[in-house]
């Protein structure tokens, strides 16, 4: 029974005397390896590089930027000028729309609700700073005949050589005559001119300026 009892003993100091395993290499001769320095500095200069490439890469972006910025110093004042010009054409375009007028291909429309003669249509127009319509082309024609009422436009011979010519003193060039048309009818002055036949593409026709009809107002702003 003491005999187990001291093999037991000798055996438990046997293992807590044991020496602790060293946390570095030793080579044969005892000396300690190179391995583990050499793989930290191994590390250090790979971090080192990298760190270093970061360090370029923001140089140049800063570069960059700083060179942008030098040669577009009033990008900031263009923005904003932009901005403004856009909030006065909304304005304006709020502003004609609400009395009535119709945008179209860089103008404005005014379509009256009453009837007149020629002279005081015109006249009408003038007084919302604008004038009777000068058609130019066939979309603007095609335009006019949308609202389904026979309307003065800004046409009218020339009183010198009764020449066909636009209120802006331009001589008529594109024409849409409806077929016979003009002829002062039955000898008439039919000196003004209407769009009357609105199912034909041609629709003026002349009639004299005292006749009562609707009108239509062109006020040209760039937008």
């Amino acid at each position: 029974m003491a005999r187990f009892v001291h093999r037991e003993q000798l055996e438990i100091t046997d293992y807590v005397n044991l020496p602790e395993p060293s946390a570095r290499s030793v080579g044969q001769d005892g000396g300690e390896t190179a391995a583990g320095s050499g793989g930290k500095l191994y590390r250090v200069v790979a971090v080192s590089f990298g760190l270093l490439c970061i360090l370029q890469a923001a140089l140049n972006i800063s570069l960059r930027l700083y060179t942008f910025y030098s040669k577009t110093p009033d990008i900031e004042l263009s923005c904003t000028n932009l901005t403004g010009d856009l909030r006065r054409e909304l304005i304006t375009f709020d502003r004609f729309s609400q009395q009535g007028w119709v945008y179209f291909r860089r103008s404005f429309y005014y379509i009256s609700t009453n009837q007149t003669s020629w002279h005081k249509g015109r006249a009408d127009c003038l007084q919302r700073e604008a004038d009777l319509v000068i058609i130019n082309s066939k979309q603007e024609q095609d335009f006019t005949r949308q609202f389904n009422k026979v309307l003065w436009i800004g046409l009218t011979p020339k009183v010198a050589n009764r020449k066909w010519k636009w209120v802006d003193d331009t001589p008529l060039t594109e024409s849409y005559w409806s077929p016979g048309e003009p002829n002062g009818f039955e000898g008439k002055d039919e000196d003004c001119v209407e769009t009357r036949f609105l199912d034909m593409e041609n629709s003026w026709n002349d009639i004299p300026c005292t006749d009562q009809n609707f009108w239509i107002c062109e006020k040209m702003i760039a937008l």
